[in-house]
């Protein structure tokens, strides 16, 4: 129950000695008042009178008088021994029990008294399950997360008298020390040229593409992306008012030439790639379009976006550099996720762009997310430092090759001659081409009876394709086996 002492009479309680009324029933009305509008719980006890005497400054009297004023109207109920409590008097009775929590009679407002404009755009297309087995666009493994270690590190972070003293300051710029190890580690594994300067750090892929378009896109700008791409950047550029088209794609990824044959000089603002293994269907972008695009961008004066979502996982020995190493005319914007192979909570988006354009961005990055995560970019400078991200990459990284290799068997032993696919050289999903379409909701609809689920968003359907964008990296090998097995056994059963 609620302490009469934490219950701020006087807020809602002004007794004028000069008015017709006597002081008594003001203060009834009012606290009747106080109780339709919320302020007072029912189930809460009220002072005793001699306490609230003292907080009205009224004769002990007068404070009997209220009660039994409230008493009479039904609004409280005198429990011997316990106290004066709150009552609805609509269902009368007592109303206090220990195991009760007060409640209010007012209820808080089911719409908004004013105009708001809706966005049909970012409706979430994410799904939820309680099912047994399921399969994503491609997550990491939680469970091969080394938490020990990574408790270690943010504990020793968080005891450090130097941190602490960060914890109460904002810090928009992000931790100078974490951008320093990432720009070393960025040049080492992707082949570039940065400094800290270079470097923004974000919460996550979706705030860095949300800062690129404030920045870059007025309404009506051109946006080019992937036939079939990655369908959180298009919210985000639809949103920010930019006309998204099209490009073709084929397996050597986006077919640069469609845009030099179709599109003018100047008539593009930007394009958005995921090069190194396309979302969805995992194709690397050839040597030679990349190249060509990198010409064309300077050429025709348009921006490119490079996601590298997944470059962390690579199972091949001869890694594709980012386009981003190769540019030097200033074209191209390129934005990742740090500690992918981590839990979602250890993990930091970035953006790396030229120094002009950066300074611009943190002025955005400062409106949206002031404070930061100095303690946790700090952990995460010293896992690059102490080699502890190379250390869990290589074991992952194993682990993440076996589970490619194991999942493309079983779709090749169980699916023979339904399922089409190209083992790919990074990352944790597989693009599955079904070889007779078939309505792909129904199916996916289908598989929950046998504890599978499998979102909407994995699930690619048109004229031209029948596709699944399926993710291996979080399934174990039982989990794998009966999932394969469940995706057999409904097809089997539609079929019929």
């Amino acid at each position: 129950m609620s302490s009469p002492v934490d219950l701020p009479f006087l807020s809602f309680i002004q007794l004028d000695r000069n008015a017709s009324s006597p002081v008594y029933i003001q203060a009834a009305q009012q606290i009747i008042n106080a109780i339709q509008r919320g302020h007072l719980l029912i189930g809460s006890r009220l002072p005793g009178t001699r306490s609230l005497s003292d907080v009205l400054q009224v004769h002990r009297k007068t404070v009997t008088a209220i009660y039994a004023e409230l008493e009479a109207q039904g609004w409280v109920e005198v429990c011997p021994n316990k106290g004066t409590f709150v009552i609805n008097p609509e269902e009368g009775g007592l109303a206090v029990k220990t195991s009760d929590m007060p409640v209010s009679l007012a209820k808080y407002p089911e719409k908004t008294g004013y105009f708001f404009s809706k966005s049909n755009i970012l409706d979430s297309p994410f799904e939820y399950s309680h099912c047994s087995y399921g399969f994503n666009d491609g997550v990491p493994d939680i469970r091969l997360m080394q938490m020990h270690n990574l408790s270690r590190i943010y504990s020793a972070t968080m005891k450090r008298k130097s941190n602490r003293k960060k914890l109460g300051m904002y810090n928009q710029e992000g931790s100078e020390y974490f951008k320093a190890q990432l720009s070393t580690y960025l040049n080492l594994s992707r082949g570039l040229h940065i400094t800290q300067e270079n470097v923004l750090i974000t919460r996550s892929t979706e705030m860095s593409l949300y800062i690129i378009s404030q920045l870059l896109i007025t309404t009506g700008d051109l946006v080019l992306v992937g036939e079939l791409s990655f369908f959180s950047a298009n919210m985000v550029f639809q949103k920010s008012g930019a006309r998204i088209q099209i490009i073709p794609i084929d397996d050597q990824g986006i077919q640069v030439d469609y845009i030099r044959d179709n599109f003018e000089p100047g008539s593009i603002r930007l394009i958005y790639i995921t090069p190194h293994h396309h979302y969805p269907t995992t194709v690397t972008l050839s040597a030679q379009r990349r190249i060509a695009l990198l010409q064309l961008a300077s050429e025709y004066g348009f921006v490119i976006i490079e996601d590298d979502h997944d470059y962390d996982f690579q199972y091949e020995q001869s890694a594709v550099m980012p386009l981003a190493s190769a540019d030097t005319q200033g074209m191209v914007i390129y934005i990742g996720a740090f500690g992918k192979s981590l839990a979602p909570g250890f993990r930091t988006g970035f953006v790396v762009a030229p120094y002009n354009l950066m300074c611009e961005m943190r002025k955005y990055l400062g409106i949206i997310d002031r404070q930061g995560d100095i303690i946790m970019e700090q952990a995460l400078g010293e896992m690059i430092e102490e080699g502890d991200i190379n250390r869990h990459l290589k074991k992952s990284l194993k682990v993440y090759r076996e589970r490619r290799d194991l999942f493309c068997e079983l779709l090749v032993d169980l699916l023979p001659e339904v399922v089409s696919f190209k083992k790919p050289t990074g990352g944790l999903a597989l693009w599955t081409e079904w070889n007779v379409p078939f309505s792909l909701l129904k199916f996916a609809n289908s598989c929950i009876q046998d504890d599978l689920f499998i979102p909407k968003t994995l699930l690619y359907q048109n004229a031209k394709v029948t596709a699944m964008r399926l993710g291996f990296g979080h399934l174990n090998d039982s989990e794998m086996e009966q999932s394969v097995a469940i995706l057999k056994s409904r097809h089997d059963k539609m079929r019929c």
